[in-house]
């Protein structure tokens, strides 16, 4: 991948699914590497940075997903023009681990080995739901009972309703 990549796209909304997204056309994704599921740090109209996947759209073209809440910090919305910088994402997993799960994971070992061995989409999904809350002992609270009922899951049966303990 190109150490960084600048283009002008426009927001749309996604047909099938709630939310919007940056297109990547064709070239782009050729400056990429060719291929999805690569990991980008997108930087919007030199205003906000943040990390996000590159998905298949057709066509040779692919997208990354921008929520509601970034529209917003944007002052953006459906069809606005915008300028993308794309740069490699080299973080281990696509995104911060938030600092409660690091605490966790220096205290408890099989947790950590547990988590190393889940595949990255899940260790994201984590990494995402400890981190969506502000209070930092909720994100205690939610590491404990991820890694916890993690670790009781038969290996290769992990699926996160059982680690919510749904």
């Amino acid at each position: 991948m190109h150490p960084t990549i600048n283009y002008k796209t426009h927001i749309n909304k996604l047909p099938h699914l709630p939310g919007h997204y940056i297109e990547v056309t064709p070239e782009v994704v050729q400056n990429l590497g060719g291929k999805f599921k690569v990991r980008v740090l997108c930087t919007i109209n030199d205003k906000l940075t943040f990390q996000g996947g590159l998905v298949a759209l057709g066509g040779g073209s692919g997208y990354i997903s921008i929520n509601n809440k970034r529209l917003k910090q944007l002052g953006l919305q459906n069809g606005d023009n915008v300028q993308v910088k794309l740069e490699p994402d080299d973080s281990e997993f696509g995104m911060e681990i938030p600092e409660e799960l690091t605490e966790l994971f220096n205290q408890d070992e099989e947790g950590k080995r547990r988590f190393d061995m889940l595949l990255p989409g899940k260790q994201r999904y984590i990494l995402y739901y400890i981190a969506g809350v502000k209070s930092s002992q909720l994100r205690i609270d939610r590491a404990l009972l991820l890694i916890n009922n993690l670790k009781q899951l038969p290996v290769g049966k992990e699926s996160f309703r059982d680690m919510l303990g749904k």
